[in-house]
């Protein structure tokens, strides 16, 4: 159990709570905002801990708290305050922490000593907690993209690797770009990541649309109402990076460079039986008259048959679509090559094979290595677990003078599940 101490707006903590039995308990307060000398810092009689925030501005003292708070594998947290102490530490919880983390604020009588009457703090606390996270050190090394010898410069892309960002928890660092309820890498930390992918790939500062996973074959024509969920964009406007998520799942990019019109599709093995991948490239050619012989794809970081396999159900799909994608189909968890399996079904669709660039591709640089094979450079869901980190595929098209266009926009595909 940890219990957080406010004595930046409350001079009466609550001491009965800090007695109880193996807590860790963290004292907030800076120096400027020390207890006067009316008041009394809390006796922690418990057999846990006492840890002291007392430096730095209010976004790196509950920074420290999160980082501590990881190393002993804790998420839950008392949190003794004043009402107003609650309202700003409520706006630097949504942005420092998830959902895993459980906050249980108990509010104590208001302060009465003239030092502890100050006003709380009105403002949002993004300036403060974005300022400090870029001044922290990047982990693991600089910021390394792939690029496709594919795809055309008039268009801007890559597939992220996992060095270069700020995230410190093991299976998320560092670059990790997807911030999910079920892990620990807060939205602020996970801004961070992006923002600094941005200015290494020179999209900073346009804005990174992520798809939202549905494990579907849902395609959204950008400017379209959004819906909840859908598994790739397409989209023929400039001043906007598409970008697909993957952690053995495939980032997909597509690019036409004769109609300038790009799509990026997130493929997992649900949405690769599905068809995503020829939804994506039939919404190009029927909304933007993209020819299918103009349109060059490219197939990211993702899981290699190596490492994946599916239970013999699953599996059944891909020997269908053709037997080459399990190797082994009398295994009780065959192996299975949802790369082979998207490549078939992208040239079933028109795609020509030499305007498809993935891991049987051998007379260009690689883009699309096995993100469970190699830890040091890519996130993996099959070889970390649940708490697993997230790169994206990202895409965009260049500005070209004279050129603009908003297509008007639509969702094609079937709800997926």
């Amino acid at each position: 159990m940890a219990v957080l101490v406010d004595l930046t707006h409350s001079c009466r903590p609550g001491a009965s709570l800090l007695q109880e039995a193996d807590s860790h308990v963290f004292l907030l307060y800076g120096t400027a905002s020390r207890p006067g000398p009316g008041c009394s810092l809390p006796s922690v009689g418990c057999s846990g801990s006492a840890h002291i925030l007392d430096s730095g501005s209010m976004a790196e003292r509950l920074y420290r708290l999160k980082r501590t708070l990881d190393e002993l594998d804790l998420s839950s947290i008392t949190v003794l305050t004043s009402c107003r102490g609650r309202e700003v530490l409520v706006r630097y919880q949504e942005m420092l922490f998830t959902a895993v983390y459980s906050f249980d604020y108990r509010v104590t009588d208001e302060p009465t000593c003239s030092e502890c009457r100050g006003s709380a703090h009105t403002d949002s606390p993004e300036p403060e907690v974005s300022a400090f996270l870029q001044q922290l050190p990047a982990l693991k090394g600089h910021i390394r993209t792939l690029r496709s010898t594919l795809i055309p410069d008039c268009f801007g892309h890559g597939f992220s690797t996992r060095s270069g960002g700020v995230s410190y928890i093991p299976t998320l660092s560092s670059l990790n770009l997807f911030c999910s309820s079920k892990r620990r890498d807060p939205t602020a930390v996970v801004a961070e990541n992006r923002r600094r992918l941005a200015v290494h790939a020179g999209f900073h500062p346009l804005p990174l649309r992520l798809v939202k996973v549905n494990h579907a074959n849902d395609v959204l024509v950008l400017g379209n109402p959004e819906p909840e969920s859908y598994d790739s964009m397409v989209t023929n406007q400039r001043g906007v990076v598409l970008a697909a998520p993957g952690a053995d799942c495939m980032p997909i990019l597509f690019a036409d460079p004769v109609k300038k019109v790009i799509g990026a599709a997130h493929a997992g093995w649900r949405g690769t039986v599905m068809g995503v991948a020829p939804a994506t490239v039939s919404a190009m050619v029927t909304h933007f008259g993209c020819r299918h012989s103009d349109i060059v794809v490219a197939v990211g970081p993702s899981v290699g048959v190596c490492c994946f396999v599916l239970d013999k159900e699953q599996a059944a799909d891909f020997i269908t679509l053709h037997p080459d994608c399990v190797p082994d189909p009398e295994s009780a968890k065959p192996h299975v090559d949802i790369r082979l399996a998207n490549r078939v079904l992208l040239e079933k669709c028109g795609i020509l094979p030499e305007n498809i660039h993935e891991n049987m591709v051998a007379d260009r640089p690689s883009v699309t290595p096995c993100t469970s094979c190699n830890p040091d450079d890519f996130f993996s869901h099959v070889r970390d677990g649940v708490n697993f980190g997230t790169q994206v595929g990202f895409l965009w098209i260049k500005e070209t003078k004279g050129q603009d266009g908003d297509p008007g926009s639509q969702t094609i595909g079937k709800e997926g599940s």
